[in-house]
């Protein structure tokens, strides 16, 4: 922008002032007027804004001081640079002027040169700050759209793994989508309590929802002849069955391993991989830990994917109804399920139905996959 296109607010109320000082500014720049500060006000505040204001301090009604106040109180005005033109010369005014936040101080009577290059260094210094906050700003866009970009990438891949244990075992079918909304509304409600402390601030929740899908990874690694099996495991093959739990946390360590530095989900998504089959009274698997030893996701995983499988179809059981599954939840509070998460739970029980209805899955599409699944599964035994 050229001088030429520069705005300078003239502010005095006497008309004297202003023909001398619009009379030496309008040759270099365009320059409005204003005879009181009220209506300084409304034309800082107009479009075009002006790029600088020469303000008279001493004006009845409302001093320089007061517009000054008003203009750096409203953030539409409040970058717009203020040249003092007042004539108190002693040298604790012009101090008093600056500290109130003025851009520098000129005295009358007016010199011509001082006050051209007093006007020529605020405009110069108002167009670099305004270029280094639009070059920010461009920045700041830039950086939220790579971290968009870095984020959409890391979702995919994100479910796209867990889809790995989800084709493995296709009955699940919107499982992912169901846990993942289950967990989310728990560790909202929960977020607050005093138990729950490692559930505060946004970034914690969302990262225990990104981890969640990744609860069962591990049954990529678990025999279709167990992992398909219509009817009831033998004692030896609910043994393999249970290592699915350590086989999805090693999967996981050695995506940290691989990884350049710390990953928040992936510490989570292990905790949960490993532990969500852990009972609040120490009767799970793989460790057997109890209470508080067990992490907080995986507690909050456990009751989702234990309700989601009450509620859903399965190779070895039809869906229960919605009041059996909840009454059944209510029956693990201390033993299998730590007991505020199962209040949390009851408070939540509409949402939770909102969430299974919003998610269910469709019979027909259902059987179909199934019987893809079992079909491919059952020539590939037969073949070795």
């Amino acid at each position: 922008m050229s001088a030429n296109e520069k705005l300078v607010l003239v502010v005095d109320d006497m008309p004297e002032n202003l023909s001398v000082l619009g009379e030496l500014l309008q040759p270099h720049y365009r320059v409005r007027v204003a005879t009181s500060g009220a209506r300084a006000l409304r034309v800082a505040a107009s479009t075009p804004q002006p790029d600088l204001i020469l303000l008279d301090v001493m004006m009845p009604d409302m001093d320089g001081y007061t517009v000054l106040d008003r203009l750096r109180a409203d953030p539409a005005t409040c970058a717009i640079p203020v040249i003092f033109i007042t004539a108190l010369d002693a040298a604790e005014d012009e101090a008093y002027g600056l500290a109130r936040g003025a851009a520098d101080y000129i005295t009358k009577p007016v010199r011509p040169a001082i006050v051209l290059a007093r006007v020529r260094g605020q405009l110069e210094l108002k167009q670099a700050r305004d270029w280094l906050r639009q070059q920010n700003d461009f920045l700041e866009a830039e950086v939220a759209r790579r971290l968009a970009e870095n984020q959409l990438v890391q979702d995919i891949s994100i479910r796209a793994l867990a889809h790995l244990a989800e084709i493995r075992d296709p009955e699940t079918g919107n499982h992912l989508r169901r846990t993942q909304g289950y967990v989310r509304i728990l560790a909202l409600h929960l977020r607050d309590h005093p138990r729950f402390d490692v559930l505060r601030g946004h970034s914690a929740i969302e990262i225990l929802v990104k981890s969640a899908p990744l609860h069962d990874i591990g049954k990529v690694g678990i025999p279709d002849s167990i992992l398909l099996k219509p009817g009831k495991l033998t004692g030896e093959e609910w043994t393999i069955m249970k290592t699915h739990a350590r086989l999805g946390c090693e999967a996981i360590e050695q995506a940290e391993r691989d990884a350049e530095g710390p990953v928040a989900f992936l510490t989570v998504a292990k905790q949960i991989a490993l532990y969500h089959h852990e009972k609040w009274d120490g009767s799970g698997y793989p460790e057997g830990l109890a209470g508080e030893a067990i992490p907080v996701a995986a507690r909050l995983m456990a009751l989702a994917d234990v309700f989601d499988a009450l509620i859903s179809r399965r190779a070895y059981k039809e869906p229960l109804p919605l009041d059996k599954a909840i009454r059944i939840i209510e029956e693990g509070r201390g033993s299998h399920f730590d007991p505020d998460i199962v209040d949390a739970f009851l408070v939540l029980r509409d949402e939770f139905a909102a969430i299974a209805q919003r998610y269910a899955d469709h019979e027909d599409d259902l059987r179909a996959k199934q019987a893809q699944r079992y079909g491919v599964a059952a020539l590939s035994l037969r073949e070795t």
